[in-house]
């Protein structure tokens, strides 16, 4: 099976500051791996590298059929990056969400803009993520309503609007008390059972490990000191 998401000698730097020397992951679709490691480290850094939110000076990321390069002119290759952002759902530490919007308008927003659905389409989807998530009775609240878990799971959901192949979660559980946690760790255990591939950025690997299917394990740089199956 050919990996779905590829980097290849990937190489990050702000300035003289090296944050990822070198880095070369293959990830396959259906995997659940959770990056584990010290905080300041670049895990984060290499999700937004992912999807292009931060460029990087070496290397390549392949995702799909699509072939993000060091350097790359934004203009040129807008498509692209569009396509894998597309491709790849985002899940933010705090949420992200637009807060003037109410949490219908969150999930519609990007499937209308981007994939052009109608606004009929569009909320028919939303309202059966949102039952997804448990929160179908939240619709049109505003993200100030909600709980902190709530609102991870709207993001959750929004990220799922999109249809994305993988979803990548950046410190899905940091922000949020012991219960709220929970609550993220069993909507990231259902994704896992349908097949969803997911990359976990964590700094509480104890929370998330028991719905991975690899873990890899970094030190400075993003140097792979572990990459094991489970």
């Amino acid at each position: 099976m050919l990996p779905y998401i590829k980097v290849k000698n990937l190489g990050k730097s702000y300035g003289k500051n090296e944050i990822i020397r070198d880095l070369s992951l293959d990830i396959n679709s259906g995997e659940v791996i959770v990056f584990k490691g010290p905080s300041g480290i670049g895990k984060s850094t290499l999700l937004r590298s992912l999807t292009y939110l931060e460029p990087f000076q070496k290397g390549s990321i392949e995702v799909g059929n699509y072939v993000l390069n060091a350097n790359l002119d934004r203009r040129k290759e807008r498509e692209t990056i569009r396509a894998v952002r597309t491709q790849l759902g985002f899940v933010f530490q705090f949420f992200n969400l637009f807060p003037h919007l109410t949490v219908i308008e969150n999930l519609t927003l990007a499937p209308i803009q981007v994939l052009r659905k109608s606004k009929e389409e569009a909320l028919e989807d939303a309202q059966k993520l949102l039952k997804k998530v448990g929160l179908e009775e939240k619709a049109n609240f505003h993200p100030e309503q909600l709980s902190g878990g709530q609102r991870q799971r709207v993001g959750i959901a929004r990220a799922l609007a999109m249809k994305p192949k993988a979803i990548l979660f950046d410190e899905p559980t940091s922000s949020l008390d012991p219960e709220m946690k929970g609550e993220i760790v069993r909507a990231m255990s259902d994704l896992a059972s349908e097949g969803m591939t997911m990359l976990i950025v964590t700094h509480e690997p104890a929370v998330v490990e028991g719905i991975a299917s690899r873990i890899v394990s970094f030190g400075a740089g993003l140097e792979v000191l572990s990459d094991s199956a489970r």
